[in-house]
């Protein structure tokens, strides 16, 4: 099982505290922390505006994120989960993701998804067309996309984007272009063109549901004539790890106490909720160890955490890695 990090971006209030002109160093040396471990792969959420409400707290932009982290690590490779088709012209996204992966030598990952967080889209003037539309920029912008990193150039004629001779040089490093990380559950529209087009998937963490996508999944692949074993499965995973029980719910309140002086607290304790439900990674490392089995048997070969306390605190951080990790690769 390999295992990626999210570094804290702001977007879920996990920054409070933190001076802005802070903001950057604390995310940076995170990034270099997780370059010099076990970690396969770290990542950052494309949105705009804070959960579980919006706020007038940061939330860093994604793929300028990417940039920075590309210059300042070295091995790593570098995600999204996920980047909003819609939010960027497709081949303007395809050029960015280039060179983004030339400046890290070839560590970029393109998590790619419809997009769903409705206040932001209105506030940001994108609109907020139906499902239908969005998962058919998806798949259109996800051709454009493949079809610009493998030959440099691209013409594409459909029903949401056009594209006439883009030139998209110098193409990326990877020499398969980068990697194809197509998120989101959606049975009928997006598992099938994750089976069409992806290299991973990214769908839920909750053992049923994992399973049953993971059975849609292999049946889209067999429609479209894909190799389903080929197409690694992944799970984003919640997290706060502790010694004890005790240890672990310390740590939630003191996450609580700094987000509700910023949002709701009935909101603050719904998105805390997501932390501690059961299909997060949270527990002692026991607990977490045989939570992470089960989702190893269903399949997920990739695990992607998310500690919230990260910029404050990376001793779970730590736990994890001394703990969880080898008793997963053992």
């Amino acid at each position: 099982m390999r295992f990626g990090l999210f570094i804290p971006q702001g977007w879920r209030l996990d920054l409070v505290d933190i001076p802005t002109e802070e903001h950057w160093p604390v995310m940076r040396d995170l990034a270099a922390y997780a370059d010099d471990s076990a970690w396969d792969s770290l990542w950052v959420y494309d949105h705009f505006h804070t959960v579980p409400v919006p706020t007038a707290e940061a939330t860093h932009e994604a793929w300028t994120l990417m940039a920075a982290y590309a210059a300042a690590t070295s091995r790593i490779k570098l995600g999204q989960m996920c980047t909003a088709m819609s939010y960027r012209n497709p081949v303007y996204l395809a050029k960015i993701a280039a060179t983004t992966d030339i400046i890290s030598g070839g560590r970029v990952q393109m998590g790619i998804g419809g997009g769903w967080y409705e206040h932001e889209w209105r506030a940001y003037g994108y609109g907020f067309p139906s499902a239908g539309v969005r998962l058919g920029r998806l798949d259109e912008g996800v051709q454009i996309m493949r079809d610009a990193w493998r030959d440099g150039q691209v013409t594409f004629h459909g029903k949401h984007y056009q594209v006439d001779g883009a030139i998209v040089a110098p193409k990326p490093l990877q020499e398969s272009g980068i990697p194809l990380w197509i998120a989101g559950g959606g049975e009928k529209v997006t598992l099938r063109i994750a089976a069409q087009y992806a290299q991973y998937t990214n769908f839920t963490s909750e053992p049923e549901g994992f399973a049953h996508k993971s059975e849609v999944l292999a049946e889209h692949c067999r429609a479209v004539g894909t190799d389903y074993d080929a197409i690694v499965r992944s799970a984003n995973f919640n997290a706060v790890i502790g010694e004890s029980q005790a240890d672990v719910e310390s740590r939630v309140e003191r996450l609580r106490d700094r987000q509700v002086t910023k949002a709701d607290a009935a909101a603050v304790d719904a998105m805390l909720g997501s932390v501690t439900s059961p299909e997060a990674a949270s527990g002692t490392t026991g607990q977490v160890v045989e939570k992470l089995k089960r989702m190893r048997e269903l399949g997920c070969e990739y695990a992607i955490l998310y500690f919230p306390e990260a910029a404050y605190d990376r001793t779970g951080i730590e736990l994890f890695e001394r703990e969880v990790i080898p008793a997963l690769n053992g």
